[in-house]
């Protein structure tokens, strides 16, 4: 099956971080990625079967880890247009059919119950309106689909979220609107997800976890 790369006709350019798309870019092709998020991803993408949508694909990391043997095709989508530019050539790479297109994650084009499963690392931490985002994917999943999910979360210490909180100006100017405090999890549940697996990544002030949710 061919690869379709789409991007520049379904949706307008909604941001454009080109110095943080520049940064992620170069240190996605370091230590950090390779020995910390690199597995993390290969993980969570195993995981993934069927007509997968994935959110927020950023720069295309999870592209090379999805299983053509699990996998019919995935629909990707990315708001934003340096990170698209990288994307494009991972695409072009990865081993099942990716459909790029430039869309926020508060407005997903695609009819209800397309999707089998729907895939997005780090991602909530940066979207405009999370539970808008959730909402939609419950949407476009079908009945008892899977939200696979790796995230930095909001610290449950006293302290460290106080941190949080106050580096927040700071983060969401300087990574990409990342708002590292935000409690994913219980915006998952009100957005009509059950969370059937959970595993802590991390702690300190960049807590992360793994989830796995099924669309109720």
């Amino acid at each position: 099956m061919s690869k379709t790369i789409a991007g520049d006709t379904q949706k307008p350019a909604t941001t454009h971080h080109r110095l943080f798309a520049a940064y992620y870019e170069r240190a996605s092709r370091g230590r950090t990625e390779r020995n910390h998020m690199a597995p993390y991803r290969k993980e969570i993408a195993a995981q993934a079967s069927g007509i997968v949508l994935e959110i927020g694909a950023g720069n295309g990391l999870n592209f090379a880890y999805y299983d053509p043997q699990r996998i019919e095709r995935v629909e990707a989508i990315e708001p934003d247009t340096a990170m698209l530019r990288y994307a494009r050539a991972r695409a072009e790479a990865a081993p099942v059919p990716i459909t790029l297109t430039q869309a926020p994650a508060e407005s997903l084009p695609f009819a209800d119950g397309t999707f089998d499963c729907a895939l997005a690392t780090l991602v909530f931490c940066s979207v405009n309106d999370p539970a808008a985002s959730l909402r939609g994917i419950r949407r476009v999943l079908k009945q008892g689909g899977k939200l696979l999910l790796v995230e930095h979360v909001r610290s449950q210490g006293a302290v460290t979220s106080r941190i949080q909180d106050m580096l927040v100006p700071l983060t969401t100017r300087l990574a990409g609107n990342c708002h590292w405090n935000r409690d994913t999890e219980t915006t998952l549940a009100e957005a009509g997800f059950q969370i059937e697996y959970r595993r802590k990544l991390g702690g300190g002030l960049v807590p992360m976890v793994m989830l796995r949710a099924v669309r109720n």
